[in-house]
């Protein structure tokens, strides 16, 4: 009989030690830690997806470049291709992340895009969902 394994991050399993940063930075503290590996994976995405192309020093390819793509005219062609560009960045920069679901929808009286994802981690067994609101 077939079972599905479930790999959990050791780090998980202790309490006391931080996997990674808490976003956004607005403690008191200089930065807020996070001790589960799903809030580590989502930070870093949110991360990822805010971090223009060029943005990050000494690592110029890091980053999606959605932004620079809101000063263009949202059509519905410019959805997909931001849609695209998600899912495609994920495959490469995440490979541990399965998008189940990606959704981009904007609202043009406000100058507002916004993208959901929802997504499983490969071999955990972890289930989470992304939403993100990017203004013009």
């Amino acid at each position: 009989m077939a079972f599905e394994v479930k790999k959990i991050n050791p780090l998980d399993l202790q309490s006391r030690k931080a996997v990674g940063i808490n976003l956004p930075f607005s403690t008191g503290d200089v930065f807020s830690s996070n001790y589960q590996t799903k809030d580590a994976i989502k930070n870093n995405l949110i991360n990822f997806f805010l971090t223009g192309k060029g943005e990050r020093y000494l690592n110029p390819m890091f980053g999606t470049g959605i932004r620079n793509m809101l000063f263009e005219n949202i059509t519905a062609d410019k959805l997909i291709e931001i849609e695209t560009l998600v899912r495609n960045v994920v495959d490469i920069y995440f490979p541990r992340i399965k998008p189940s679901k990606v959704e981009v929808a904007s609202n043009p009286d406000t100058n507002l895009v916004s993208f959901y994802m929802s997504y499983s981690i490969k071999d955990a067994g972890i289930n989470d969902e992304l939403l993100i609101n990017i203004a013009n």
